[in-house]
């Protein structure tokens, strides 16, 4: 799809938590349409564009979603909140980005999300359910504490509903309550870590990555380790911080360890 420059309206800012918010934007179907994982730019002024990941799939209705982290200590990001919660209007360009569903594929999907890197993945799990209900699918998502899981319920909904998806809960902090529900998996530390612990094989898997470039290479490193394919594994981080090769293709590290 090509980029196209858009005006759109602020239906509602929601708090998630103290430092996320959810934007909900309304426009032209036609001009809001994007693949699922794909990201937009919001411009903050002419020479300021911030991307974003649109946080759902596209239903044909017009509807835009955001997952926004605040840092009050960051120039954009206060100049950002101040924005959405008093402009009627804001202008987009979108879509941008090719860390997408693939359509074609059916292998099992392995998505990987740290922080507001979930938002990507939302919008690819709703998009692969609408498409293939029984698909395999499982979903670790990382954050420091429990409670920065800003929309934890959704995930847990879609465990507790398809027999067929498990949702993995990695924090550094020990939770204050246990972890459990159906399908719902608990980890603590790093996710790299996490991957390395709880899997085998990821071979026959397409593999989706959201969060900082060292979070991300430090994951692949471990899962190419675990049979990661090379052609199968997508990240926006491959684009914007790209490195040489991006799968790592001598060493089991993973796989030394364990026998």
């Amino acid at each position: 799809m090509t980029p196209r420059t858009l005006t759109c309206q602020v239906s509602e800012v929601e708090d998630l938590t103290p430092d996320v918010f959810r934007v909900t934007l309304e426009g032209r179907a036609e001009a809001v349409a994007h693949a699922p994982g794909q990201y937009l730019e919001l411009k903050l002024d002419d020479a300021t564009w911030v991307p974003f990941s649109i946080a759902n799939a596209h239903g044909g209705d017009g509807i835009i979603e955001l997952h926004i982290q605040h840092w009050p200590e960051r120039e954009n990001s206060a100049r950002l909140r101040e924005l959405v919660q008093v402009a009627e209007r804001l202008t987009l360009r979108l879509p941008g980005g090719d860390c997408v569903l693939d359509p074609d594929s059916s292998r099992p999907l392995l998505l990987v999300a740290a922080g507001t890197g979930f938002a990507q993945m939302k919008a690819i799990i709703e998009a692969a359910l609408h498409a293939d209900p029984e698909r395999e699918i499982e979903l670790w998502w990382a954050a420091r504490e429990h409670r920065d899981l800003y929309l934890e319920r959704l995930p847990r909904e879609w465990a507790e509903t398809h027999d067929n998806l498990r949702f993995h809960v990695v924090t550094e902090v020990m939770p204050e309550e246990p972890v459990a529900g159906e399908r719902i998996l608990a980890h603590r530390g790093r996710i790299d870590q996490a991957l390395a612990e709880g899997l085998d094989d990821v071979s026959g898997h397409d593999v989706y990555l959201s969060g900082s470039p060292g979070m991300v290479y430090a994951c692949v490193d471990v899962l190419a380790s675990l049979g990661l394919s090379p052609s199968r594994v997508f990240s926006d981080v491959f684009a914007y911080a790209p490195r040489d090769p991006i799968v790592p293709t001598a060493g089991s590290l993973v796989r030394e360890a364990r026998s």
